[in-house]
């Protein structure tokens, strides 16, 4: 049975309790479009708010600690975040990965912990522009990914159940500029391959590639209906009603195209 589109909004560091009136109205917004799964990630200081009002939407985490405690200052584990009601969480975003310096190998572990915390994860990927420039997108995507996921068989089968990509090229995040379809189609016609290759022709099928990278309402009828393309992970769009749900709905119309 085909997944319905799935619509992820990543508010960074935005959002003060002010916001959870935005929260609640995506949240009436998005019974009636129960055609398209919404969810959002706001800050940690929100996520046990937003779940306390959400009666339909998902909440998640924007990334977690891969130890599950200790002397870690500042830091928050999976299981604290599972504690304040996420039921998600978002790991490898590439400002994680650039800003503070998290490896393919710290992914790994984030990713292990947060499968054992019970949380489903949103794991990105994604190439800068130099490499794409010099024709290793795909390569460099694939590598990224598979470098990303835990290792063994069962380990494996244990994340594909819970496991969504999230394909956001660095240099259309937040730049206003996103991929051409053309490009977005091959890229995850390749990740839906991995994801063959390393679940079986079943299970790699069901899981859901979003595509993230200013998606906004002028864009996201044309980026969701290309192959293969599950859903968005959203940022500045997805901080006001109009423009999220805009999109949402733009999910359900290329859903139903």
């Amino acid at each position: 049975m085909p997944q319905r589109p799935y619509i992820v909004g990543n508010w960074k560091m935005h959002g003060t309790r002010a916001m959870l009136s935005e929260a609640r109205a995506i949240d009436r917004a998005a019974q009636r479009h129960m055609k398209v799964e919404v969810a959002i990630a706001p800050p940690y200081t929100l996520i046990h708010p937003v779940h306390r009002e959400a009666e339909q939407i998902g909440v998640g985490a924007q990334d977690c600690h891969h130890e599950d405690g200790g002397a870690h200052t500042g830091d928050i584990s999976a299981v604290m975040v599972a504690d304040a009601g996420a039921k998600f969480v978002i790991l490898g975003h590439s400002e994680r990965r650039q800003n503070h310096g998290e490896s393919d190998a710290i992914i790994r572990a984030k990713v292990e912990a947060a499968l054992a915390a019970g949380l489903r994860i949103i794991l990105c990927c994604g190439e800068s522009d130099k490499t794409r420039e010099a024709g290793k997108a795909v390569s460099f995507v694939k590598r990224q990914l598979k470098a990303s996921l835990p290792v063994g068989h069962e380990a494996l089968a244990a994340a594909s159940e819970r496991l969504t990509i999230a394909y956001e090229p660095i240099w259309a995040i937040g730049t206003g500029n996103s991929a051409t379809v053309e490009d977005i189609a091959e890229m995850h016609r390749e990740i839906r391959t991995l994801l063959v290759e390393l679940f079986g022709e079943e299970q790699g099928a069901e899981v859901r590639i979003l595509y993230g990278g200013s998606v906004k309402p002028e864009n996201a009828g044309q980026i969701l209906s290309a192959p293969e393309v599950g859903g968005a992970l959203v940022g500045g769009a997805s901080l006001t009603v109009d423009s999220f749900m805009s999109i949402a709905l733009a999910a359900a119309e290329a859903d139903e195209g």
